[in-house]
């Protein structure tokens, strides 16, 4: 086949929401204004539901919409706009060039990233996971471009009607479920001296 394809991917958990586009490489000269064009069309869907003016002081807004919480305790959040996105993405050289990240911040965009070996955290690449085998299943491929155009179609599927991401959501509950009729048929247990039953 020859070549490669990637797939750059932002994408929200609470909706299930994803916005991707097929690459055929991913340097910052790529990534960086994708993700700049694609947090603006955000940011700006954030501005028409909820002017920033509107917004509660700083101190008066939930825990975690306050930079105080992300920012270490030596930084400051003077000069910034009101927080409005918390950004989780890997720890990659590229993700914390100078200009890139005082662009987020200038933009109300914390950037949090993955620990070393934690990508797992990063629940884009758990989408990736799914649309991936989607796109290719059962396909054969001529060339990088096809691959491209086939995981575009997915990710325009998905989003007719995204899932969103829960953490414990129904799934988890069902594996344990299954877990527990597995190995013992009846879902109560003693845990630390409490009786549970589900």
């Amino acid at each position: 086949m020859g070549g490669t394809a990637k797939l750059l991917t932002l994408f929200r958990p609470a909706t299930g929401q994803l916005r991707a586009k097929g690459v055929l490489s991913a340097p910052n000269a790529v990534l960086h204004p994708w993700l700049k064009e694609q947090l603006s069309e955000v940011l700006d869907e954030l501005e028409k539901k909820q002017p920033a003016e509107t917004l509660p002081p700083e101190a008066e807004r939930a825990h975690y919409a306050q930079w105080k919480t992300w920012l270490w305790p030596h930084e400051n959040d003077e000069g910034l706009p009101p927080l409005r996105i918390v950004l989780v993405w890997d720890n990659l050289a590229g993700h914390l060039t100078p200009d890139l990240v005082v662009w987020l911040f200038h933009h109300g965009v914390m950037p949090l990233y993955t620990p070393v070996g934690g990508s797992w955290l990063n629940m884009a690449e758990s989408v990736q996971r799914i649309i991936v085998p989607r796109a290719l299943s059962g396909q054969h491929p001529k060339n990088p471009q096809q691959v491209i155009d086939w995981l575009e179609q997915t990710v325009a599927g998905w989003n007719v009607k995204p899932t969103p991401f829960v953490w414990n959501g129904k799934r988890r509950r069902r594996r344990e479920r299954a877990r527990t009729r597995r190995l013992s048929g009846s879902s109560a247990a003693v845990i630390r001296g409490y009786s549970i039953a589900s």
